[in-house]
C-alpha cells in the first residue's frame, strides 16, 4: 500500500526487459546487432511518446526523474513551491505560495516549475499555460494526461512509478526546444545525454507505459478510487480526530494522506510494517530522515501535526480485503495508542 513510492514491476515490463537482455549490440554501433538494439530503443521511444502525448524526438531518456529535473532546471533561475519533490527543490527557489488545500499560485509561468500531482497528498494542480517545467511523475499513468495539451516547455516522468523498472525515466521537451547536456561524452540521446542507453530499462519503461494506458482506458483507477473511499470512511469512523489532507480538492485516485494528532507518522509506519502493511510517512526519497513533511507545513500544518501524517497509496493490484484488513489493524493500533496517551 505504498504505490507512490514505487509500483510493483508489471509482468509486461519484466518480459520486455528479459527480451532486451538478449540483444548483444551497442545501440550506437552501425552493424546488424547495433541496429537491432537501436531499433528497440526507437520503438520504445515512440510507444512512450504516444502514451504521454508527445513527439518521438521530444523524449530524452535519463536515469530517472531526478536526472531529468537536473537536465531541465540546471543553470536557470526558476521559482517553485515547497510542495515540489526534493529533486526539483534542489534547483529552484521556494517562493510560490501554497494554499491550505495544497494548490500553488504561479505568477510567472515561464520562470516556474509546478508538479501535476503531489506524491504525499495526491493533490492535483491546475497547470497554467506557458509553464517552464512540470513534474508529471505521479500523475502519468494514474490520470488522463497529454503533454502536448499542457502548453509546457518540459515535463519529467519516471518508469517505476507506473510499473516499469527503477533507474529509467525521461525528460519531455516541447517541440523545437532543446537542452544542453549535463552528461557529456558520446553524444547519445541526440546530444542531450551521453552514455550507452539502458536498453532493458527503456524496453521495460515502454511496456509499462503501454500497459498503464490500457488500465486508464479500462477504468482500473476508478475502482482504486472506490477502495480509497472505503479506506477513508473506515479510518474516519475509527478516529474522529484524524484529518484527511486535500480531501476537498481533486486528488490522485489512489492517494490518501491523513494526520492523527499526537501519533507520530514514523511510529505508525513501523507498527503497520510489523503487521504486514507497507505504507509511508511521506515521500520515499525522504526515508530515514526524521523530519516533518515540508509539503504539509507548506499547506499550513504546524511541524507537530505534519509529523503525525501517514500516506497510504493504492494500485491496480490492491484488493478490497487489503483495505479492510488495513483499516481494522490501524484502528486497533490507534485505540491502543490513545489508551496509553490517556
Amino acid at each position: 500500500m505504498d504505490w507512490n513510492a514505487t509500483a510493483p514491476l508489471r509482468p509486461e515490463a519484466r518480459e520486455a526487459m528479459i527480451a532486451a537482455m538478449d540483444l548483444p549490440g551497442n545501440p550506437s554501433s552501425v552493424h546488424e546487432e547495433g541496429r537491432a538494439a537501436r531499433g528497440l530503443i526507437e520503438s520504445a521511444r515512440a510507444r512512450i511518446a504516444e502514451a504521454v502525448g508527445a513527439g518521438d524526438a521530444d523524449i530524452v531518456f535519463t536515469s530517472g526523474a531526478t536526472e531529468a529535473a537536473a537536465l531541465a532546471c540546471a543553470g536557470r533561475d526558476l521559482e517553485g513551491a515547497a510542495v515540489e519533490h526534493d529533486a526539483l527543490r534542489a534547483w529552484v527557489h521556494d517562493r510560490l505560495p501554497v494554499s491550505s488545500d495544497g494548490h500553488v499560485t504561479v505568477a510567472e509561468p515561464s520562470r516556474s516549475v509546478l508538479q501535476a500531482a503531489n506524491s504525499e497528498t495526491g493533490v492535483i494542480q491546475e497547470l497554467p499555460p506557458g509553464l517552464a517545467v512540470s513534474d508529471l511523475t505521479q500523475a502519468f499513468g494514474k490520470v488522463p494526461l497529454r503533454f502536448d495539451d499542457l502548453d509546457c516547455d518540459m515535463g519529467l516522468v519516471s518508469a517505476h512509478k507506473l510499473g516499469g523498472p527503477k533507474g529509467i525515466g525521461a525528460l519531455i521537451l516541447r517541440p523545437g526546444l532543446d537542452v544542453s547536456a549535463r552528461i557529456r561524452g558520446g553524444g547519445q540521446e541526440m546530444g542531450r545525454r551521453s552514455g550507452t542507453e539502458n536498453l532493458p530499462g527503456i524496453a521495460g519503461f515502454a511496456a509499462a507505459a503501454t500497459a498503464a494506458m490500457r488500465d486508464l482506458r479500462e477504468g482500473v483507477w476508478e475502482r482504486v478510487a472506490e477502495f480509497r473511499k472505503i479506506l477513508e470512511n473506515s479510518i474516519a469512523a475509527a478516529s474522529k480526530e484524524t484529518i484527511f489532507v486535500g480531501k476537498r480538492v481533486a486528488r490522485l485516485p489512489n492517494t490518501s494522506c491523513f494526520v492523527t494528532p499526537g501519533w507520530k507518522g514514523e511510529t505508525q509506519v513501523m507498527r503497520m510494517d510489523l503487521a504486514g502493511f507497507a505504507v509511508s510517512a511521506g515521500s520515499a526519497c525522504s526515508s530515514g530522515k526524521v523530519r516533518a513533511s515540508t509539503v504539509l507545513q507548506a499547506m499550513g500544518l504546524d511541524p507537530e501535526q505534519a509529523g503525525c501524517a501517514l500516506r497510504v497509496s493504492l494500485g491496480p493490484r490492491t484488493r478490497e480485503e487489503d483495505i479492510t484488513s488495513f483499516a481494522r489493524e490501524w484502528a486497533e493500533l490507534q485505540a491502543r495508542h490513545r489508551a496509553r496517551a490517556a
